[in-house]
């Protein structure tokens, strides 16, 4: 009796094993081709790599290559807009640093209701603007604001803004890193009301380390020779997603406009961003 139920017990023990192991080496060959064999529910291994160190940027975002707490909202927006603000300061000769700490103060890091729906990150108002508006309670309950259909356009216009009023001239007679001087003539030219505007652009230049784009870019002066009509010249610290952000294309669009394989860039390359 005792070795019949020995028997019936190795008999159960064997026949588990066996549809576990199968089990298993089902399990394993989905694994293996990684892919599961019903509906496709796993992608192939080519869809899991990520070639393009540019998208790696944007899946681990740096500030002046310094890894950034995601949860922080002003990094973020410094991540997201550094590369237009360098931009228009190659245009404009307008510093990066300030007009990142304008944006920031303006648009709430970009989270403002006028910034969400209207694109406008500096507060700038109508005037005399024939484009979209918006209307938005603020100094006065319905006022009319500009309204644009990308961020970069809401730079592009902070630039004109400053740099076609005369009574910003002065600031522009200032030294390219002179952001403390930037933040005083703004006030003192009218461009806000708040005795602390000028405090608070120094104190967000200050902490995010704002002035490190101001010493990245080229001033306006130099301009000429990086950029033409179409094109552009590559620049040491480019990438190819700063690249394709300043001139709002994709990198995928600015690979293909100049057949290019890989992200690779050379300083001093042309390339056609039109």
């Amino acid at each position: 009796m005792f070795k019949m139920k020995y028997i019936v017990v190795l008999i159960s023990s064997i026949l588990f094993i066996g549809c576990s192991t199968n089990r298993i080496v089902s399990v394993n060959r989905v694994k293996d081709n990684n892919k599961s064999t019903v509906n496709n529910e796993y992608p192939s291994k080519k869809e899991l790599e990520i070639q393009n160190k540019d998208v790696v940027s944007i899946l681990s975002p740096t500030v002046n290559n310094t890894p950034i707490n995601t949860s922080d909202k002003v990094a973020l927006y410094v991540h997201k807009y550094n590369a237009i603000a360098q931009y228009e300061m190659q245009k404009s000769g307008i510093p990066a640093s300030i007009t990142l700490a304008q944006g920031i103060l303006e648009s709430g890091a970009g989270n403002g209701d006028l910034t969400q729906r209207a694109n406008n990150h500096f507060g700038i108002k109508c005037h005399d603007w024939n484009g979209e508006k918006v209307y938005h309670d603020d100094d006065k309950k319905g006022e009319c604001f500009r309204k644009y259909s990308h961020p970069s356009e809401s730079f592009k216009d902070h630039s004109n803004f400053l740099t076609s009023r005369p009574r910003y001239a002065s600031l522009f007679k200032l030294h390219k890193n002179d952001y403390e001087g930037w933040a005083k003539g703004l006030r003192k030219a009218g461009y806000a009301t708040d005795p602390k505007y000028p405090s608070k652009l120094i104190s967000l230049i200050k902490r995010y380390d704002l002035y490190k784009y101001d010493e990245l870019t080229f001033v306006s002066s130099k301009t000429s020779k990086n950029i033409t009509e179409d094109k552009y010249r590559i620049q040491k610290g480019d990438t190819l997603y700063s690249v394709a952000r300043k001139f709002n294309l994709s990198v995928s669009n600015l690979m293909k406009l100049n057949n290019l394989k890989t992200s690779s860039l050379s300083i001093g390359q042309q390339l056609i961003v039109k």
